[in-house]
């Protein structure tokens, strides 16, 4: 048989109605669709929960530039200015190397907070769900005698 020729019953199908192949791309089409949709929404969730994890990741890069960069420099003067005060070198330095554990901690605090509010895509989880089960419950119908005697052609 030719391909798009007729059955081989030469029943040609009834005005407006649909060929199992139509039928068929039909279905394939609107679970594209749903798919495509699924993602779109996907990444719209996940794109604001990205923003938050850029600027929480953020947070942690200055926290490690200060806790690294400053030390050095600001350490010293620090406790020198603090040893010509009256307070002896040892607390001079370990008081200045208490305020950078300090700074580093509410930089880091900054970082879990940001880090705290990115939350999981819940409607695109949902959805996906939703689909799952829709597709775990879809059964074909049994064909009709009707439909039956129609595709063998004993009824017009």
């Amino acid at each position: 048989m030719a391909a798009g020729a007729a059955p081989s019953n030469g029943r040609t199908p009834h005005e407006g109605e649909r060929t199992v192949g139509e039928l068929f791309a039909d279905a394939t089409a609107e679970l594209s669709s749903l798919v495509h949709d699924e993602i779109a929404l996907a990444k719209a969730e996940i794109k604001a929960d990205v923003v938050r994890g850029g600027i929480g990741t953020a947070a942690g890069a200055v926290a490690g530039v200060v806790a690294l960069a400053s030390i050095p420099m600001f350490s010293f003067a620090f406790a020198w200015g603090l040893q010509a005060l009256g307070i002896t070198t040892g607390w001079s330095f370990a008081i200045v190397g208490g305020a950078y554990v300090l700074i580093a901690a509410l930089l880091a605090f900054l970082m879990i907070r940001y880090f705290k509010k990115i939350r999981k895509p819940e409607r695109t989880i949902a959805g996906a769900q939703a689909t799952a089960q829709v597709l775990k419950n879809a059964k074909p119908r049994p064909a009709t005698k009707e439909e039956i005697d129609r595709a063998l052609g004993r009824i017009q």
